[in-house]
């Protein structure tokens, strides 16, 4: 066996700020480990060119889903990003750390530590602003935030048409009040994709001898002595190698990868495991329970506007001097994050914090963008910030290397889909507003949607996942539910906690990749105080 103190399992957003926190100290060695590859690439480092590649599989998982009951029986698409970083080598990097109301709700769930003075240090700690330098602002972090640097003019064609709807304006979600419109911030530095990978752990491949970084490296599962876990036996290549944790085993990957391992290691419900071959280890029926995504619907508008991104031989003639634009000044088209503006909605005025989330995105986007469509377009997607249904992860087989089931069960919860159709009237105040009603040349998806019948029976053949999927090995102190304890530590065994997404109890009311990260900046520093 191989032998490092701290073995991380999985390279993500959160494997990376772990592993290179705690690769800080010299007298500790840090084993990393990605099935991906190095994420060294300038078609991850391009954000144009990343955005386009999230329909594929290079790069992702590209996982689907079970058949959705609350949506007719469909199957959805969950992208997940398969390379050094994560999905932070392939999501839109808004910069979005959800509401203070939802590190205090995670707090009085009995997580002590998790309220949001606890965590606002952390998040401050991972930032580097470039514009914002405030109580709610870090600076010298590594992951670089950064404003957009594209210039398009649809960015205020939104926010004028959200003020024409008599919606409120913010500069910064991230700071004293989340509510309103705005522009997004970016995980970029001088117009290029900040992952993870970049922020915490490229800078010091080669140069931190205590850090041993390996890609291509597939999980099979966690190894125990009794109840301590004591490593993990790993697939490089076509070697199975064991390596051993003299601390720790950390495990990190994701809302999906951190339950499925855990369920292979024998960890999870033990009638479930039997069923599917694998002999239960310890007993823990919260494994992959508590599956909480964001349900998403997008409107769709074809737009005669070259700002806007598509298919046309005057949008490609515009493309190749953006191209050229880049090269020289890293701004323009080419370093959109295709969601360049959005907000924090609430559909009814009772509300103590919104419950919708905005996303604009500069080009039309149909079924994930696997759909293409011919001319040019703009969309507007809205999500549910707290659904009330909740899905799960299960094992489909023994297989280490078979896809997981993953059912995140839209509109299992009936308030959900009423919460949608508020939501969708909403949205569909600022789309129709002047300055977006003038640049439309046609309604792309929703042309005779208006009764809230029509509307509930089109978000059920519509709607999917804004790729926040969390909750899947919950936080929480009490076993028969939760998985992992305050410290993040899984209930029952010891040397082995989970530091990812997946240990949200309930999902946080924004994108999930910032919260990703300080969830590892908080338990870099849990554990060296262990």
């Amino acid at each position: 066996m191989e032998e490092f103190d701290y073995l991380v399992l999985g390279g993500g957003s959160s494997g990376c700020a772990i592993a290179g926190r705690l690769s800080e100290d010299s007298r500790t060695t840090v084993a990393l480990f990605e099935a991906g590859d190095d994420g060294k690439h300038w078609t991850v480092w391009t954000p144009l060119a990343g955005a386009i590649l999230v329909p594929g599989k290079i790069r992702n998982w590209a996982y689907d889903t079970v058949p959705q009951q609350g949506l007719g029986g469909r199957i959805g698409y969950q992208p997940r990003g398969k390379t050094l970083g994560g999905s932070s080598g392939i999501n839109a990097m808004v910069y979005i750390r959800g509401h203070r109301w939802d590190y205090d709700h995670w707090a009085s769930l009995g997580n002590p530590g998790w309220s949001y003075a606890d965590v606002l240090p952390y998040f401050r700690k991972s930032e580097n602003n470039e514009t914002l330098a405030d109580e709610f602002h870090g600076r010298g972090g590594p992951l670089n935030v950064a404003e957009l640097r594209t210039g398009n003019p649809l960015q205020a064609s939104f926010l004028d048409a959200a003020r024409e709807a008599q919606l409120p304006i913010t500069t910064d979600f991230n700071g004293a009040r989340q509510e309103g419109c705005g522009l997004y911030q970016v995980t970029q530095i001088n117009g290029e994709r900040c992952s993870a990978a970049r922020a915490y752990i490229h800078p010091h491949i080669g140069t931190r001898q205590n850090l041993c970084v390996q890609t291509g490296a597939r999980i099979r599962r966690i190894l125990f002595d009794g109840r301590r876990a004591v490593g993990a036996e790993i697939q490089i290549g076509a070697t199975t190698k064991s390596f051993r944790a003299r601390r720790e085993v950390i495990l990190s990957s994701g809302a999906f990868g951190s339950p499925q391992i855990l369920m292979l290691s024998g960890v999870g419900d033990a009638a479930a495991l039997k069923s599917v071959g694998v002999a239960p280890l310890h007993h823990l029926p919260g494994v992959g329970a508590n599956l909480q995504d964001h349900p998403d619907f997008a409107f769709g508008y074809k737009t005669a506007s070259l700002d806007a991104l598509g298919y046309s031989l005057p949008g490609i003639v515009r493309l190749i001097r953006e191209i050229s634009r880049y090269r020289r000044e890293r701004s323009g088209m080419v370093s959109t994050n295709f969601a360049e503006a959005g907000g924090f909605l609430k559909t009814r005025p009772d509300l103590e914090i919104p419950d919708i989330q905005l996303h604009f995105v500069v080009g039309l986007v149909d079924d994930h963008a696997r759909k293409r469509h011919l001319g040019h377009g703009f969309t507007c997607h809205v999500c549910l910030l707290r659904p009330k249904s909740r899905g799960s992860v299960t094992l489909a087989s023994a297989d280490p290397f078979a896809a997981p089931q993953i059912d995140p069960n839209f509109f299992g919860d009936p308030a959900d889909l009423e919460a949608m159709v508020a939501g969708f009237k909403l949205t569909q105040r600022i789309m129709d507003a002047p300055s977006l009603k003038a640049l439309r040349t046609r309604d792309a998806f929703t042309q005779g949607v208006e009764t809230d019948a029509q509307i509930r029976d089109f978000l059920r053949r519509r709607v999917d996942t804004v790729y926040h999927p969390v909750g899947s090995c919950a936080m929480g102190p009490d076993a028969a539910t939760a998985v992992v304890d305050a410290q993040l530590r899984v209930h029952g065994l010891e040397g082995l906690r989970v530091v990812d997404a997946s240990i949200m109890p309930t999902l946080i009311g924004g994108n999930t990749n910032a919260p990703s990260i300080m969830i590892a900046e908080k338990a870099a520093d849990m554990i060296r105080a262990a």
